[in-house]
């Protein structure tokens, strides 16, 4: 015995695919939509206006951007602007050996190398300052009151380049090799 419900359902389930179906017919042309009718007692003695022949070279483009955003704030500039701060050379000086770390208050010619240690990740190497003071250093690190960089440590010794300005005005560069001293 079907149940109620299961009719039910049986039977809008057919009459659903009954009404898509009818619905998807693509025999029928579209209905083309018919013109207003103009009434006959109204006559049109105006002259119909003839198109002149203009070269296309001669038309003008239309245009692109019709919005003119010359007048407009930039919405990608900040609110406020940075300024940088201008030093003299003597402020910045001033500035530096204020913050500079002990390492950078001597002359690179001034350390003493007493070890270097290859073979691990990275080499590293230990400097002594004129004080006593021993410190470890990489590659990568600045020493010496010019701000040298290191540039390679190797069994030799320790390679250091500092950058400095010139009376004329020109960027120098010198490589300053830092060895082991010799044994006695």
């Amino acid at each position: 015995m079907i149940k109620k419900s299961k009719i039910i359902w049986l039977s809008c389930t057919v009459l659903a695919c009954m009404l898509m179906f009818q619905a998807c017919k693509k025999d029928q042309p579209p209905q083309p939509v018919p013109a207003p009718v103009q009434p006959a007692n109204v006559v049109s003695n105006q002259a119909k206006p003839i198109q002149k022949a203009v070269s296309s070279s001669l038309l003008q483009a239309p245009a692109l951007n019709q919005f003119d955003f010359s007048n407009k704030k930039d919405p990608f500039k900040p609110y406020v602007l940075a300024r940088p701060t201008r030093n003299t050379p003597n402020e910045t000086d001033k500035k530096v050996q204020r913050d500079a770390l002990p390492i950078h208050s001597f002359d690179v010619s001034k350390f003493k190398l007493i070890g270097i240690i290859t073979g691990g990740r990275e080499n590293q190497a230990m400097v002594i300052d004129p004080n006593g003071k021993g410190y470890v250093i990489k590659v990568g690190m600045t020493i010496g009151n010019s701000n040298g960089k290191i540039t390679s440590i190797t069994s030799s010794g320790v390679d250091v380049l500092e950058q400095f300005t010139d009376d004329n005005g020109r960027v120098r560069k010198e490589n300053i090799k830092i060895t082991l001293p010799r044994k006695q």
